[in-house]
């Protein structure tokens, strides 16, 4: 059964049960999720716990199986911790995973907790994962996007007693908060707990919150794709001089700005061919927030406009590659700048 992550601790009011299986990208979300379930067991007399880190194929689960087979000496309930960093636990692990969730019922005494990254579409359809989702509660823990990065800082403040200045002003402190922790959850988080630390409870200033709060953002190439088809010039330019300031490859950098005008097209052409434009996307594999910026670009989006971006896509290669290309910029941040406004512009229909 899935529960969503902000109904767990309703949830774990009701008792724990005897199976959890975490699944996702956040770290941080994910560890106060285990340590919710941790405190809630310990309350219910769970007082050992043994961890396990599944490394590599080779791993031996015959030690985990053991373990929840069997109840300790000196303790009436146990919790057992199994990390999956890879996801993918190997046709033995698999199978130990099964077992796992067919005893689960009826191993009294035994909390199994299992951790996994972000699991793609085929691994939560296999049978090792339908069995535990079958058997136990499942969390499915997604990063907070940049759109509810604010509301989220608004919460964790009022968690300790503080919040922002009401109106407008309250909200411009926020946006620059996520600004500056944008893709480093972690560290949104530590600044947070700063400000507990610099300040009493109450209302912060503006003032108050751009002198304590650190420029931690770490900028993913992969989130550019969502700022650039969103039309958001201003967020994509900041994007690309963290990406720019932090080392990245402009190769990568522009394989991303590319690949989005090349399934641009491709969705396009479908359309063109008189395929609907759920089937189109779904023939590209274009899914969850990037579908829902296709829908809203596509309808709009002309063949001419699409063939210059192709066209642009195609300059920006060869001066990433060190070529020369008159009328553009020799330097491969500001070439790649100018190509992301180009599709920033064409998105937003501009």
């Amino acid at each position: 059964m899935q529960v969503a992550l902000n109904q767990l601790s309703t949830h774990l009011q009701k008792g724990v049960k005897p199976l959890y299986v975490l699944h996702g990208d956040e770290p941080l979300l994910q560890q106060e999720a285990v340590d919710a379930i941790r405190a809630a067991a310990r309350a219910d007399g769970y007082t050992e716990r043994s961890s396990f880190t599944v490394q590599g194929a080779h791993f031996d689960w015959s030690g985990v199986l053991a373990a929840g087979g069997s109840l300790s000496l000196f303790a009436d309930k146990q919790i057992i911790e199994i990390r999956i960093p890879s996801g993918k636990p190997g046709k033995e692990g698999g199978a130990a995973l099964q077992h796992i969730a067919q005893e689960a019922a009826g191993n009294e005494g035994t909390l199994t907790i299992i951790m996994l990254p972000r699991l793609d579409r085929a691994t939560k359809t296999g049978a090792w994962f339908s069995a535990l989702e079958a058997a136990g509660i499942t969390l499915q823990i997604d990063p907070v996007e940049r759109h509810a990065l604010p509301q989220w800082i608004a919460q964790r403040l009022a968690l300790q007693g503080q919040r922002v200045v009401a109106g407008e002003e309250g909200q411009r402190t926020l946006a620059f908060f996520a600004d500056r922790v944008e893709g480093n959850l972690l560290a949104a988080h530590q600044e947070i707990q700063k400000l507990a630390l610099l300040y009493p409870q109450g209302e912060l200033s503006a003032s108050q919150v751009e002198q304590a709060v650190l420029n931690v953002a770490r900028y993913d190439v992969f989130k550019l794709s969502e700022a650039v088809l969103s039309g958001n010039v201003v967020r994509m330019q900041r994007m690309l001089d963290g990406l720019q300031a932090e080392g990245e490859a402009e190769v990568l950098v522009h394989w991303s700005l590319a690949e989005d005008i090349r399934a641009l097209k491709r969705v396009k052409d479908a359309m063109n061919a008189g395929k609907p434009l759920p089937m189109a996307l779904r023939e590209n594999r274009v899914w969850g927030s990037k579908e829902r910026l296709f829908e809203r670009i596509l309808p709009h989006l002309g063949d001419a406009a699409l063939s210059r971006l192709l066209q642009s896509a195609h300059t920006v290669d060869g001066i990433v590659k060190g070529l020369k290309q008159p009328d553009w910029p020799q330097d491969s941040w500001q070439a790649l700048q100018r190509l992301g406004l180009q599709v920033c512009r064409v998105c937003a229909g501009r």
